[in-house]
């Protein structure tokens, strides 16, 4: 590793190529899963709110916690998704404090559009790649992902 009296190696054409498809390929992942959301009526986070409550074992503030955001947004998009009628919220038998968030049909519905929506992109963009050039690919982008976050946390 280069360090302040070694100058670094330039950087070649193939990294640079590599960098750039990578940050178009994580440009175009957000950009269709933003459509997938807008075509279901709903935003990201929702999108993202919708999937946790619909595990048995969902907690607003761990919620928030996982994903580092302020209790007061989750909040906030947990009363959006209230007031849509997408969740419901009943408190609990054994312990008057704690609340238990569901799935409303409606909800259920939304969810599974999305998830369908989802599928019909797996089996149009990824399923015909194989399953050779599929384990390919997840063995660099977990290798490369995994140097990242080493990376990232070095510094």
């Amino acid at each position: 590793m280069a360090n302040a009296a070694t100058p670094a190696k330039p950087v070649s054409d193939e990294i640079h190529r590599a960098i750039e498809a990578l940050q178009r390929l994580s440009e175009l992942f957000g950009q269709r899963r933003a459509q997938l959301a807008r075509e279901a009526g709903v935003t990201e986070a929702q999108w993202r709110m919708l999937e946790q409550v619909d595990d048995a074992d969902f907690l607003p503030s761990l919620f928030a916690r996982q994903r580092a955001c302020t209790p007061a947004a989750v909040s906030r998009t947990l009363r959006q998704l209230l007031d849509a009628d997408l969740v419901r919220v009943s408190i609990g038998a054994e312990d008057g404090r704690q609340r238990i968030y569901q799935l409303s049909a409606r909800g259920r519905r939304v969810l599974g559009g999305l998830r369908q929506g989802r599928a019909a992109a797996i089996a149009s963009v990824w399923q015909p790649l194989g399953k050779r050039a599929l384990a390919q690919f997840a063995r660099f982008a977990e290798g490369l992902a995994d140097r990242l976050e080493a990376y990232a946390d070095s510094v």
